[in-house]
């Protein structure tokens, strides 16, 4: 199934509420998108319409933020950017968190693909010429 939405980061809310909605019951998402287009920003939009009510950070540095939503459960926001290839992302402990029933949005999966179950949702996020983003949700 595949779904798209056209939106400015300032109605960025009602993206996130319409693809929480939309989610159903998919569980890992693999967030595809330039340097900038907005891939956590997306994800912070996400987690907060899922229920998430703590702070939230960029998981660049920490590989793995782990939110908790009375609505949704567990949420995981991964960033393989600083990864090299699978084999550091398992001794990361990546693997075991792709395996559990959290939610998982999983920024840069190009440097881990093989540990990403068949089940995942491609998120293709790019920013336009006049400055929206077009997200295009396509499952495997």
């Amino acid at each position: 199934m595949t779904q798209e939405w056209l939106f400015s980061l300032t109605n960025i809310s009602v993206v996130a509420k319409a693809f929480a909605d939309w989610r159903g019951d998919r569980r890992v998402f693999a967030l595809h998108g330039d340097m900038g287009a907005g891939k956590t920003t997306l994800v912070h939009a996400i987690c907060r319409a899922m229920g998430v009510k703590e702070a939230m950070s960029s998981p660049t540095y920490s590989l793995v933020n782990r939110y908790v939503s009375a609505i949704s459960g567990e949420i995981l926001h991964m960033d393989l950017y600083r990864l090299a290839d699978a084999e550091e992302a398992l001794e990361a402990g990546i693997g075991e968190d792709l395996d559990s029933d959290a939610i998982c949005f999983v920024e840069w999966p190009s440097r881990a693909p093989e540990l990403l179950p068949d089940t995942v949702t491609d998120l293709q996020l790019d920013v336009l010429e006049d400055g929206r983003r077009r997200l295009f949700v396509r499952d495997r």
